[in-house]
């Protein structure tokens, strides 16, 4: 069953940008991501205000395959510099309809 990632993120620091979008990208795909956006072109339209200045979703193939992304070695520093240098929220939704 697919997943998606959905990320909330706010750059406290631009340091960690550059290596992240260059290294990130390759180990993603090792593990059957695809990002189906990653922008700043987003508003809010309904709720109480949640600001965050970029706004990315991700789609797996299955959980396993976005935890392993998240256990990778090779992601682990990446992932720490981006969790240090940025306000960030990380949600991993099963694509499913519970309602349904």
């Amino acid at each position: 069953m697919a997943y998606y990632s959905v990320i909330e993120v706010t750059p406290t620091s631009e340091d960690w940008i550059p290596t992240y979008l260059e290294k990130s990208g390759p180990i993603l795909a090792k593990y059957g991501g695809k990002y189906l956006t990653r922008t700043v072109s987003h508003e809010q339209v309904e709720g109480h205000e949640d600001f965050a200045t970029l706004r990315i979703i991700l789609e797996w193939p299955s959980k396993e395959a976005a935890q392993s992304f998240m256990e990778d070695p090779d992601y682990a520093p990446l992932l720490q510099a981006r969790t240090e240098g940025s306000i960030s929220k990380h949600f991993l939704i099963e694509a499913k309809d519970d309602m349904a």
